[in-house]
């Protein structure tokens, strides 16, 4: 199920399956991995704001960055939960969180199901990796925020996520 969000990967067209969500959106609950190989469902942080920090591989240096910011505002914004999301083994997730220092936001592999990045159209099929982006989601699981990043080894825009999910505390 191809969807019509458009990203390149490397200057590339980059094809992505699953379900695109936009805002205004009902979040669908979704079950994912943890570092101690156990489900984690999204329905596990209803009732809190929630940004979702989606990325391909946390074995690169964009998506390193990324966590690493994510984390640090995760220590910093008590109300707000962070969810970092992509599709590495959990023993890959684990290393570099304890590598890193990453101890605040909560680390997720999709790796199993694709549960995450089929209902809300992150999968980057050929490469069988999600797409990066944020998605921010209030207390009563309403999409508020969706950012597909339009090149995959950008950034994405850790202000306006944040200003948002700030917004809804």
């Amino acid at each position: 199920m191809e969807n019509n969000i458009k990203i390149t990967f490397a200057g590339n067209p980059m094809p992505l399956s699953g379900k695109a969500i936009k805002v205004g959106d009902k979040a669908p609950n979704f079950t994912t991995v943890g570092n101690d190989l156990n489900p984690v469902n999204f329905s596990d942080y209803s009732g809190k704001v929630r940004i979702i920090s989606v990325f391909p591989s946390i074995d690169t240096g964009v998506c390193a960055l990324q966590n690493k910011r994510f984390n640090k505002e995760a220590a910093e914004q008590k109300n707000i939960e962070i969810i970092s999301v992509s599709a590495d083994l959990p023993f890959a997730q684990k290393r570099f969180c304890g590598t890193e220092g990453i101890d605040s936001a909560i680390t997720v592999s999709d790796h199993k199901d694709m549960d995450f990045g089929t209902k809300y159209g992150f999968i980057m099929e050929p490469l069988r990796l999600l797409a990066r982006g944020v998605i921010v989601v209030d207390k009563d699981d309403t999409v508020k925020h969706v950012e597909y990043v339009s090149e995959v080894t950008t950034e994405p825009n850790y202000d306006e996520a944040l200003k948002i999910a700030k917004e809804l505390i």
